[in-house]
């Protein structure tokens, strides 16, 4: 089988080796000069263990074995990656339950290790930390994105698959025995495939909606949210992750998130978008103010003038302001009746995570 993936994010890359991995002839399409350029490359880098997912949803269904994939492919790989552990932290009875509740779902999503502990021994860990009860979760981690995109390449390219940068498709059109793909760049062209993967990030709506045959009915909206980053300044203050009680709509707050080079930083906050396309990649010095706020929560020693703006990431999401997250979106055969096609919608956090399992879970429905 001659199988296209269109996009080169960490998804499109695991999609387009497990596509290979099992003999089929992949080309990947990218519309940029190099993999990763765009949500793969801007966010956390951080390994969810797979707490926060309602039971039965994609997302939980592919996090906790995607990521023990993950780790493991890894090791065997060379991929830099931390298993550092996280804590959940509450500061006020209200926020205990909520962190009770968050514990109960990972236990049911099968995440191993979790356990409460009381704000003492929260502290022995963290000393910096002030809260009133958390969760430790041993397994979640941090992990160089861009090698990992490297390494599934790799993998891709060494079992005869191939990337062309710098070609955006334009248009599916059915073919006489699958699809035919016109994209464009310097040399446009056609090229007749067996199987379409539509992984293209922010631009898969348009690209489901430029696809012959396809149902309207079926392209979600695209809701854009911008995370921003700020970077600190001093020497980091914690040795683990620390996330903060998820606010009801939008991310799971702002949190400290730690690099494989040590630096300490905090993020994301959500910046709901107009409209479906954002090229501003700035961050907003202003935004410290809330920064600082959010922060001081539980870690009240927080210097000021100690953050600096960092970098941002835009979310593919599918749903708005006021609105309950949304799970994946996988769209194969078995939903829009048109063989040889999936299409991935929304997949954000926790898509890094889970790129190994979502790669299989895509190559069942095409051979489905």
């Amino acid at each position: 089988m001659q199988l296209l993936v269109v996009g080169a994010g960490v998804v499109g890359l695991a999609v387009a080796r497990e596509a290979a991995m099992a003999g089929h002839d992949v080309i990947v399409a990218e519309a940029a000069d190099a993999i990763g350029t765009g949500t793969s490359s801007r966010n956390s880098e951080v390994i969810h263990a797979g707490l926060y997912y309602p039971a039965g949803s994609i997302r939980a269904r592919l996090c906790v074995p995607g990521r023990r994939m993950l780790y493991d492919y890894c090791a065997a790989h060379g991929v830099d990656h931390k298993k550092c552990g996280k804590l959940v932290v509450a500061t006020n009875a209200a926020e205990e339950k909520k962190v009770e509740a968050i514990f109960a779902q990972g236990a049911a999503n099968g995440v191993e290790g979790l356990r409460m502990i009381e704000a003492a021994e929260a502290r022995r860990l963290e000393p910096a930390l002030a809260c009133t009860a958390a969760m430790i979760s041993p397994e979640t981690g941090i992990i160089d994105s861009h090698r990992l995109m490297l390494a599934l390449e790799g993998e891709l390219e060494d079992r005869g698959g191939a990337i062309a940068f710098n070609t955006p498709v334009e248009r599916i059109a059915r073919g006489t025995h699958g699809w035919e793909v016109h994209y464009g760049g310097a040399e446009p062209g056609t090229l007749a495939v067996d199987a379409v993967v539509n992984a293209a990030g922010h631009g898969a709506q348009r690209l489901a909606r430029a696809t012959d045959g396809y149902p309207a009915n079926r392209v979600p909206r695209l809701v854009l949210a911008k995370g921003n980053y700020f970077a600190y300044t001093g020497r980091p203050a914690f040795t683990r992750l620390i996330y903060p009680v998820p606010p009801a709509f939008g991310g799971l707050g702002v949190h400290v998130t730690l690099d494989l080079a040590g630096r300490m930083r905090f993020g994301p906050d959500v910046e709901w978008l107009a409209g479906d396309t954002c090229t501003d990649f700035s961050v907003d010095p202003r935004r410290a103010d809330t920064f600082y706020a959010a922060i001081r929560t539980y870690w009240p020693a927080l210097p000021d003038q100690s953050l600096v703006p960092d970098y941002c990431g835009i979310r593919p999401k599918l749903t708005g302001p006021g609105e309950a997250h949304a799970d994946f979106l996988i769209e194969g055969p078995a939903e829009h009746g048109l063989a040889g096609l999936v299409n991935l919608f929304g997949i954000e956090s926790p898509g890094l995570t889970s790129c190994l399992t979502l790669g299989r879970d895509v190559m069942d429905r095409i051979d489905a």
